[in-house]
């Protein structure tokens, strides 16, 4: 993995961009927050619905493990996020099936990759802004973000209006073992042990060590972070390799992030929930 300096403060959870005038795609409506809902009969009865180009990742995989965690509230709210109805990774085809082939790479290895998050929704993204806004809750600071002050989340880029994630080519992922038992989801508002503490003190989770758990805010979390090394490396080094002989593009800030390139929409900020009405609807 090549290796590329750091941002002193670009930490990105979300990565801010600007959608210009005009820039929205065919047969897409700007949403009251500022994102994007496809057009349909449905969509027009109150019911917003992905575009075609849109499938969920267990109808092309069905091999690739989920444990998406904003469907959950064991995530640095604390709660269920707005607009996740169901737990479902949705992509674009083209990301979704590239992910397919990494897996088949992984799988001759006896690994498996396993999505976070997929396409997000602008409300969603609203959601994480409104909880950034309110500096006095704190509830899940001692696991995920325990040495960055909440009133600096905004400023250090970690929490910003408009996230990637939106326009359904980025996903959150890891690797784990083919045998790997489901592990536990913990929903307690104060967790035992940090997002960067050692390997046992972590909350639980079946996949390889990657330095740091899923969605930790700190800058052990950036990807080439010389301060990761041996296993943790070995394995971050894996995911970055597979998934970038399929054309997927990592964030440098996070280790967990990727985007696939050339994006279908990459101006578009969708805001249809995640569920499978969603498709359906269409």
């Amino acid at each position: 993995m090549t290796r590329r300096t750091l941002p002193a403060l670009i930490l990105g959870l979300t990565v801010a961009a600007t959608m210009s005038a005009g820039a929205v795609s065919s047969g897409a409506v700007a949403a009251p927050s500022g994102g994007v809902r496809a057009t349909s009969s449905a969509a027009a009865q109150g019911h917003p619905s992905a575009p075609p180009e849109i499938v969920a990742l267990r109808d092309v995989d069905p091999t690739i493990v989920h444990e998406m965690r904003y469907t959950t509230s064991h995530n640095f709210v604390g709660e269920r996020i707005d607009d996740y109805r169901a737990p479902l990774c949705l992509l674009t085809r083209p990301a979704a099936e590239a992910l397919s082939r990494a897996q088949d790479v992984l799988r001759q290895q006896g690994l498996t990759l396993k999505v976070y998050d997929c396409y997000r929704p602008q409300g969603a993204v609203d959601h994480f802004v409104r909880w950034a806004e309110d500096l006095d809750d704190e509830q899940m600071k001692s696991e995920f973000y325990p040495r960055v002050e909440k009133s600096r989340l905004f400023e250090d880029g970690y929490i910003a209006a408009k996230s990637g994630h939106s326009r359904a080519s980025t996903v959150d992922l890891t690797i784990q073992p083919l045998d790997a038992p489901p592990g536990p989801t913990p929903h307690s508002p104060q967790p035992g042990g940090s997002c960067f503490g050692p390997v046992a003190d972590r909350v639980p989770d079946a996949s390889l060590d990657m330095g740091t758990a899923f969605d930790c805010f700190d800058v052990l979390s950036h990807t080439a972070n010389p301060v990761v090394t041996g296993e943790a490396r070995a394995n971050r080094d894996l995911l970055v390799g597979v998934l970038g002989d399929e054309g997927f593009v990592n964030l440098p800030e996070e280790w967990w992030h990727f985007t696939h390139k050339p994006e279908l929409f990459p101006t578009t900020f969708f805001d249809f929930p995640v569920s499978r009405a969603s498709l359906t609807a269409r």
